[in-house]
């Protein structure tokens, strides 16, 4: 089991920028029928990859040799000091949220007059391979314990990154996917004569901690 006085997770958020199409010089128009227009050029950003975090996470395990038993029918646990094992494992991984522009139309865009505003499609979140700092990895092996396999050191890696996985809705993912969507889509709408606070970027629902895992794929 993975001690729950493990090391909390840090986090490092990074904002990924990128362009979406080709920009062209803006000029004061009034806003015309330019949705389809507008939803090539959006289509262009393909799979827009938003943020990435950088996950930090120190997994400590530990096990000892104990003799159970029972006396006058009472059960007890008697853990042996000689029989305790400890390792200390530091990991890191890549936490991705992308928007895929692919199946972008124009049921993504809703006008009204001057107003308009950007469906997104469903943000999606992928979490790259975990990798282990094998030079620092920690033990504390008793004499009487033989040492950590390879295959105890894999199956506490997999459990450390089950462990982030579930940290990842408490990170404000899907809310900082919207606003770096919006940063990159404004301007192409902007160039098609919309003005800035006539724009509403948003996605079609307002997704929950519960909805998180469900947006979660599998790593490339």
């Amino acid at each position: 089991m993975l001690n729950k006085r493990a090391i909390p997770l840090f986090i490092t958020l990074l904002i990924i920028v990128s362009s979406c199409g080709r920009k062209t010089e803006t000029s004061e128009q009034t806003p015309i029928d330019t949705i389809p227009m507008m939803v090539m050029q959006i289509q262009k950003c393909s799979r827009l990859y938003t943020s990435e975090y950088q996950l930090h996470k120190i997994v400590t395990y530990d096990d000892s040799v104990s003799i159970n038993g029972s006396i006058l029918n009472k059960k007890f646990k008697i853990d042996l000091p000689l029989g305790k094992r400890k390792v200390a494992i530091p990991m890191t991984a890549s936490v991705k949220a992308y928007v895929d522009f692919n199946e972008f139309s124009t049921k993504n865009v809703r006008r009204n007059g001057d107003k308009i505003e950007i469906i997104l499609p469903d943000p999606e979140v992928t979490m790259t391979s975990t990798q282990i700092d094998h030079d620092e990895i920690k033990k504390k092996v008793s004499m009487m314990r033989s040492n950590f396999s390879d295959e105890e050191i894999t199956r506490i890696q997999q459990q450390g990154r089950h462990e982030m996985i579930k940290a990842i809705p408490n990170l404000g993912i899907i809310e900082n996917a919207r606003q770096s969507a919006a940063r990159q889509l404004i301007p192409i709408i902007e160039q098609m004569g919309f003005e800035q606070d006539n724009v509403t970027i948003t996605f079609r629902k307002k997704f929950t901690l519960n909805d998180i895992p469900t947006l979660i794929k599998k790593t490339e």
